[in-house]
């Protein structure tokens, strides 16, 4: 077993040595906490109390429940898959298990995919580069056989009822006016891997305008290859729950993209709409990488179109549009799509900004947050030379691995916080808090301490009250049962 392998088992030991402290029997409180040490620790001596007359620093509501939880996760793509295979297969199962069986670490329930490409494959592909193809004759998923269906299987197995959803990056090169996958120039003609894009200037997209080719039997012919993308994936007895028309249809980039007015959206939706309802699965728009709320706008006061979107997903920019849309349309599934993706560090203050964005993105009234690179080698270096974070790092020369710092902040969340959960408000001066009510009524509170001293905090939870004093720098959960609320 390698030192990452011990550092694993340390931390799921760790996560249930749980404490036991109460004024009642029907009462405990776990408190796990981490810091840049990485070690999670119970904390012993923490009780819940009566509630008295000391002026709170924060207060949870109870009775003030925001919006349901459905879930938390990450994302199946190539690199993440070779990444992993770099290792042995007792390290890799041991990932796995610690990522997706059920209650054991971080209790991943829902998860993201592509539609072929991404900017995290190992190169470019479609499920059909037959130029006029449009009846999708010589669709196929072959290229997914060898990376990502063995990824997802290899979740499922510990995880059956995980809930994928799916989104491309870019249509078939030959359905848009560019013919090519990339919708901008790179930079020095060449990556760090010697590849270019081959896209000349008078080629690139352009926000605010349609790279797809906007006629009607490319509409209809593109609806049917997301159809046959579904069907072929139920073949290998994996189930899409819902789709995205594209991933980030602003932003035109030197990777698989396609940019989109949100008009040119709302119409391909309406070709889409029959075809994923005669599957069963359902649309979200997006995902929205803008901070305008007008662009959902679009599709949603259009009723033929409306009738079709069942949410709304975010990532990116896209953040300073959700309270806008969550007030607008308060019935909105809202999803976080993706975790900014950092610089391929994983440092400690990258973790903090994760912090910020969880606030901001829950506190906003999204129903599920997921994480984008689920593994990585060493350095997060993509195919086209963009580095990024991702939860686990991979030393492909010592054949070990590490859980990073935002996995561990993740976890702080997605071990305790159930499916059907409950975002609680939270009122008082001290703001670096998130609480959710469990469906067994279990009250669960993460709680960061950002300053270099130790601190203690007066937390008020309805009638009870809790006073953990908070080690320095440091994330903080506290899970507390109460059968009786």
């Amino acid at each position: 077993m390698n030192k990452s392998s011990h550092f694993v088992v340390f931390c799921i030991i760790a996560l249930f040595m749980s404490v036991s402290v109460s004024t009642s029997a029907q009462n405990n409180v776990i408190w796990m906490s981490t810091s840049q040490s990485k070690q999670w620790e119970n904390i012993d001596g923490l009780k819940v109390t009566p509630s008295n007359s000391v002026v709170a620093d924060g207060e949870i509501l109870l009775n003030e429940k925001m919006q349901v939880i459905k879930g938390f996760g990450t994302c199946f793509n190539e690199l993440g898959w070779a990444s992993l295979n770099m290792l042995s297969v007792k390290d890799r199962e041991s990932i796995f298990k610690e990522l997706f069986s059920p209650n054991i670490g971080a209790n991943f329930t829902i998860c993201r995919m592509p539609i072929g490409a991404n900017d995290f494959s190992i190169n470019w592909y479609s499920y059909n580069e037959t130029a006029g193809d449009f009846e999708m004759k010589k669709f196929n998923i072959n290229s997914d056989l060898n990376n990502l269906i063995p990824f997802i299987k290899n979740a499922q197995k510990y995880n059956p009822s995980l809930t994928i959803w799916a989104s491309p990056w870019s249509p078939p090169s030959w359905m848009k006016y560019n013919k090519h996958y990339a919708a901008k120039i790179m930079l020095g003609e060449t990556n760090f891997n010697g590849i270019s894009n081959g896209l000349t200037k008078d080629k690139e997209g352009n926000e605010g305008s349609d790279m797809f080719i906007q006629e009607d039997k490319y509409y209809k012919s593109y609806a049917l290859y997301f159809a046959k993308f579904i069907d072929a994936y139920k073949e290998q007895k994996i189930a899409i729950d819902m789709v995205m028309p594209q991933n980030e249809f602003n932003s035109a980039q030197v990777f698989p993209s396609c940019t989109w007015t949100a008009a040119g959206l709302s119409k391909f939706i309406s070709y889409l709409g029959p075809q994923m309802g005669k599957r069963n699965v359902d649309i979200f728009f997006g995902t929205m990488e803008r901070a305008n709320a007008k662009l959902v706008d679009t599709s949603i006061l259009d009723t033929q179109i409306s009738k079709y979107i069942k949410g709304v997903g975010f990532q990116w920019a896209g953040k300073d549009a959700i309270e806008t849309i969550h007030n607008t349309y308060p019935n909105l599934t809202l999803y976080q799509t993706e975790q900014e993706c950092g610089n391929g560090e994983n440092d400690w203050k990258f973790c903090a900004y994760t912090w910020d964005l969880m606030k901001h993105y829950f506190k906003n009234g999204v129903n599920a947050y997921m994480y984008w690179n689920t593994s990585l080698k060493k350095g997060g270096i993509s195919t086209w030379g963009w580095k990024q974070n991702s939860l686990i790092s991979v030393d492909t020369l010592n054949k070990t691995f590490k859980y990073n710092y935002e996995y561990y902040l993740m976890k702080h969340l997605s071990h305790f916080v159930k499916p059907g959960a409950k975002r609680l408000n939270t009122i008082g001066a001290f703001t670096n808090i998130l609480a959710f009510q469990n469906p067994d009524k279990s009250i669960v509170m993460v709680v960061q301490n950002d300053s270099n001293e130790e601190k203690k905090v007066q937390l008020k939870i309805g009638t009870q009250f809790l006073a953990p004093t908070l080690k320095p720098d440091s994330y903080n959960t506290f899970l507390i049962k109460n059968n009786n609320r």
